[in-house]
């Protein structure tokens, strides 16, 4: 998996690329976002249109993420789930934990 960030306006975007699971692409994903959040980052949106494929594990961090960005006073939220991952996330009941938007662009602008 590759992880793209970049800001859009004051907003963080996230964008990883391949499977998210198990393994070091999970830990690089934490990695930076801590780091992210660690330097002051309070909005982030996650664009999940490139994943392929996201197991338990990408959805455990995805919650963790969360977590995080909230205990230190931000906000994450979701665009662009491929229909997969929506699936997932519907069944597991974690859209509805999550602000979810159909484009990145509508999650950034969500912001203002």
């Amino acid at each position: 998996m590759k992880i793209f960030t970049e800001k859009q306006k004051d907003v963080l975007v996230m964008r990883p690329e391949g499977r998210f699971v198990i393994g070091d692409d999970v830990q690089e994903f934490r990695n930076i976002l801590n780091d992210m959040v660690k330097k002051g980052e309070k909005k982030i949106v996650v664009d999940l249109s490139k994943l392929s494929y996201m197991d338990s594990t990408g959805l455990g961090e995805l919650v963790r993420s969360y977590t995080t960005a909230k205990k230190n006073g931000g906000k994450l939220k979701l665009a662009s789930m491929t229909k997969k991952v929506r699936d997932l996330m519907f069944m597991t009941k974690l859209l509805t934990v999550f602000d979810n938007y159909d484009t990145t662009e509508e999650a950034v602008k969500s912001f203002e």
